[in-house]
């Protein structure tokens, strides 16, 4: 990561640091989504580097079922109450 320094208004701040405090994470981790969402809906993350983020997080969640594969649709019913 690389270290970086902001300016904001007082009242971003105060915000900023009370949705920090409530969902119990940083100042620093809210900026960083923030500007992700950004760079997503302004088009400047490309296809590719949205493919090669996807592709990180394959495998790394288990359901702890043996049959997502076949059955994804009706446990997807089930998750939602359908």
């Amino acid at each position: 990561m690389i270290r970086t320094q902001i300016q904001l208004e007082e009242e971003q701040y105060n915000s900023l640091q009370e949705l920090a405090a409530r969902q119990r994470t940083s100042m620093a981790e809210l900026v960083r989504q923030a500007v992700s969402r950004l760079l997503e809906t302004s088009g400047a993350i490309t296809d590719e580097e949205r493919h090669r983020r996807a592709s990180a997080i394959i495998g790394r969640f288990h359901s702890g079922q043996s049959d997502v594969s076949t059955r994804h649709d009706e446990h997807l019913d089930e998750a939602y109450g359908a």
